[in-house]
């Protein structure tokens, strides 16, 4: 029998029952469809962490003052006050895989312009900041490493604070005070958002560190220190040149703890993906099991219709038709039912993903590798659970087959 002659049979016999065979190909519509949505969300999500990780900075790595041991009692982060000025500068000139370096000083203070005022963060940096972080300016300048030598009264301020303070009025030039000390906005900041732990990147003002250590803190050491590898690949090496050479200003004898820490985010990133990657096949493999649901009612369907059309098989018997004829139309019937459901579930995960995205604003890719694997997938269902059905159908007894009423 032609294959084309026998998709014609089939085509027929589905369209036959035309409300049996769509309740047959919804559960492969739901599967298909869950498998693509599922996946393709797992790997917006996973865009979406890997982009709020790198808008932390370019190749970022975080130098923060380690922790102390008294008395049996280990104390948190920051506990040993140990990072100076001149450990960042070390860090610039002796780590060849290190590109840029800024000092940090951070705390928090109420900002007063005129009769408005806020609580926001206060960070005392250097112009090395604004290239760490990959944060370009929206109106104004940055201040200058001769602001950091003088301890310059001077900032910049993210777009919360500009909204708090300011309303629609352009900031730069105009006095705020930071803790009773006045300060001149010198630039206003691109707008960021919210870090994936929730924290408003944009509620801060930007300050000389020697400014902050000498007018709002009243310290000589850092709180921090950031650093940028000179490459993503060479993360790995900067994070080690950094802790030998703190290691050794430090005088930290081997076997001793360090009293700093180097946390490398290209570490966090990978953490985050393979979270996010291990969520995307749990979720694909659980909306998978719709298809498993869909092929079984697929078989079910093809056992009554088997039955329904006993006679009909025993008369094409009859006429010369082979059982492997028999077996290759029932069979096609089952593939061109999953198929069907495949493609229809396609096309619906792809509006639904589009649809998840325009609502939630996530960058959600449609993954081609999903949609191949899914309609593959559900064609392979279709061959599965339909095999049983096309074999007991080509193995009747042509006698008994047209005898049945």
């Amino acid at each position: 029998m032609e294959i084309l002659a026998t998709i014609r049979i089939a085509l027929r016999a589905i369209l036959r029952n035309k409300l049996r065979s769509l309740l047959t190909v919804l559960g492969v519509v739901i599967g298909v469809c869950a498998v693509i949505t599922m996946v393709n969300m797992g790997s917006g999500a996973q865009l979406s962490i890997e982009k709020a990780i790198s808008g932390l900075g370019t190749n970022l790595l975080i130098i923060f003052p380690g922790s102390m041991t008294k008395g049996g009692m280990r104390a948190g982060f920051g506990s040993v006050t140990t990072l100076t000025d001149q450990d960042a500068q070390a860090i610039r000139e002796e780590c060849p895989g290190v590109q840029l370096v800024t000092p940090v000083v951070s705390t928090a203070a109420q900002v007063v312009y005129q009769n408005q005022n806020w609580g926001t963060s206060i960070l005392g940096t250097d112009p090395d900041f604004q290239l760490i972080k990959n944060w370009p300016l929206e109106k104004g300048e940055f201040f200058t490493a001769q602001d950091v030598k003088a301890a310059a009264k001077v900032c910049v301020i993210g777009k919360t604070v500009v909204e708090k303070l300011f309303g629609g009025q352009n900031p730069v030039g105009h006095i705020i005070r930071v803790k009773r000390v006045p300060f001149r906005v010198r630039g206003v900041l691109t707008e960021k958002g919210q870090t994936s732990f929730g924290q408003d990147q944009d509620d801060t003002v930007v300050v000389p560190y020697t400014t902050a250590q000498k007018r709002l803190v009243g310290i000589t050491y850092l709180s921090m220190v950031m650093a940028s590898a000179v490459s993503m690949d060479r993360m790995s090496d900067a994070q080690a040149q950094i802790g030998d050479l703190l290691r050794q200003r430090h005088h930290i004898q081997k076997g001793t703890d360090d009293d700093f820490t180097v946390r490398n985010l290209a570490d966090l990133t990978a953490t985050f993906t393979i979270i996010t990657g291990i969520l995307t096949l749990l979720l694909g493999s659980i909306a998978s099991i719709s298809l498993v649901v869909g092929g079984i009612g697929i078989m079910n369907i093809m056992l009554v219709s088997v039955t329904e059309r006993t006679r009909e098989i025993g008369i094409r018997m009859a006429v010369g038709a082979k059982p492997a004829d028999i077996l290759m139309q029932f069979l096609l019937e089952a593939v061109l039912l999953s198929l069907i459901g495949g493609g229809v579930g396609i096309l619906i995960g792809i509006i639904l993903t589009a649809t998840i995205e325009y609502i939630t604003g996530w960058t959600t890719p449609v993954s081609f590798f999903a949609i191949v694997v899914s309609f593959l997938f559900s064609a392979g269902v279709g061959i599965f659970f339909g095999l049983y059905p096309a074999r007991k159908a080509s193995r009747m007894n042509p006698i008994e087959a047209l005898r049945y009423e």
